[in-house]
């Protein structure tokens, strides 16, 4: 537990006699590990989950950093959405409030942009707001980045899951060169790490949880008879650890497919994965399952590779891979930042070759485990969380994640936090909806326009 004081930091006094007045003494993991770093103005990146004190710990930097005198735009904080933006917003001006004549405008989506161009025009010190919005602002000359020097990204893996990495790369072209840039982010993928080289320059790296390593991965292994009895075993699996995310790996394309049609014919919410599926089916079933409108993606090695299906809940080897490097590989998939991750193979007589060169491999001696007991078959499949929306226009129609969001969250729409990722292919877009919000999202946009226009919208089952 940190015991770090925010009296040892090197921060104005009228800083720490405010932090004083709120209750704020010691410091929390994060702030503790990233703020004598980004005080110094170096890039940092903080991965932690909300609630750790990110806020903080980057609001009080950008505090720091700032001159008052200097009535221009010095720093700018992007979040996924409004209510995030108008909670950080409140939070920095809690941080701030013994700093006079500060201002801290906020520029999101589903608000008015007329307003907004008055209240850019008046000036200010911080920008917080949402890409999409932001973005536009740059685009029409009516925000200027010129004097920024500080440039901050909030749940930037949201943000990247919601569909807003060219409105970051835009904002990021406009801002300068020179300026510090701090990422925090509760996950770390690959999309992470490419945009960070990208425009970051040598960044401290600050975790507060550790995410998985092999050895926070749990293996389990189940011996089965012949294939009725595999069928039945993964159904026991599921059901008794209902993953909101599992993949089920087969070695061939036809099992592949024989084992996604067998789950859904039990009640799972099911797709497929493999070379057979037409292009567009293929990322349906992507965008689907990475936007947890479907719980369970059956796939084969091949389709799987090079995607970015990663913290998974846990990942069921239907068949043991033909190669110990692919098990290791698929089973890596599993175990979301600082939590366990779960790995169950299923394996008979007839792959004890198999096992045998996986038990080298291991170093350790594979035996079955007990099955879960069958009474847990009268449990009901989890339903996902999410619902997808296809909307019949794309980028070729120039509609962006901010146009969608915009027209979901308006007047009578639904909330920020019931939107998930949002994918802008060519030809469509892709948007999940919390379940419970679906009905009134699906009205919203029917009744309502993107980009002045109306589109075809539909549920993809």
């Amino acid at each position: 537990m940190s015991q770090s004081k925010f009296s040892t930091l090197n921060l104005k006094p009228e800083l720490l006699t405010n932090l004083e007045s709120l209750g704020y003494e010691t410091m929390t993991p994060i702030q503790e590990q990233s703020l004598p770093d980004i005080i110094m103005g170096k890039d940092v990146i903080g991965q932690g989950k909300t609630g750790s004190g990110k806020t903080a710990a980057f609001g009080l930097g950008l505090l720091q950093k700032l001159d008052v005198k200097r009535f221009r735009i010095q720093s700018l904080v992007l979040c996924p959405t409004r209510e995030l933006a108008d909670q950080v917003a409140k939070e920095l001006r809690r941080l701030a409030r013994s700093i006079h004549n500060i201002k801290i405008l906020t520029l999101c989506g589903g608000t008015p942009f007329g307003p907004q161009i008055g209240s850019l025009e008046h000036g200010a010190h911080i920008i917080v707001g949402t890409p999409g919005r932001v973005e536009e602002h740059v685009i029409k000359g009516t925000l200027n980045l010129e004097n920024l020097n500080l440039l901050i990204l909030d749940e930037a893996d949201r943000m990247l899951d919601m569909g807003f990495q060219p409105a970051l790369d835009n904002i990021v072209r406009s801002s300068p060169k020179h300026r510090q840039t701090l990422l925090f982010s509760a996950t770390f993928p690959n999309k992470i790490k490419q945009i960070s080289e990208r425009i970051m320059t040598l960044p401290t790296m600050v975790k507060v949880e550790s995410t998985h390593d092999e050895s926070s991965i749990s293996q389990h292994f189940y011996h089965v008879l012949d294939n009725d009895e595999r069928l039945q075993a993964l159904q026991l699996l599921l059901l008794e650890h209902k993953p909101e995310s599992c993949v089920v790996f087969c070695n061939t394309k036809k099992d592949a497919q024989i084992v996604a049609d067998e789950l859904v014919s039990f009640g799972f919410s099911t797709l497929a994965l493999h070379g057979d599926l037409e292009q567009r089916d293929r990322d349906e079933t992507l965008v689907r399952f990475s936007n947890k409108s479907a719980n369970i993606l059956v796939a084969t090695d091949v389709a799987a590779r090079g995607l970015d299906i990663d913290n998974l809940d846990m990942v069921v080897n239907f068949h043991i891979a033909l190669d110990t490097e692919v098990h290791v590989h698929r089973i890596g998939r599993t175990g979301r930042a600082g939590s366990k991750g779960m790995a169950c193979s299923l394996f008979s007589d007839k792959e004890s070759y198999k096992v045998a060169l996986l038990e080298d491999y291991l170093d350790q001696k594979i035996t079955g485990e007990k099955l879960p007991h069958s009474n847990v078959l009268n449990a009901l499949p989890v339903r996902p969380d999410m619902i997808t929306i296809q909307i019949s226009g794309g980028k070729r129609d120039k509609v962006r994640p901010g146009d969608i969001l915009g027209a979901l969250t308006g007047d009578k729409g639904i909330k920020g936090d019931q939107v998930g990722k949002i994918n802008v292919a060519q030809n469509f877009a892709y948007v999940a909806i919390k379940r419970n919000a679906h009905k009134v999202a699906l009205k919203k946009l029917e009744t309502g326009k993107i980009k002045g226009r109306n589109f075809r919208i539909r549920v993809i089952r």
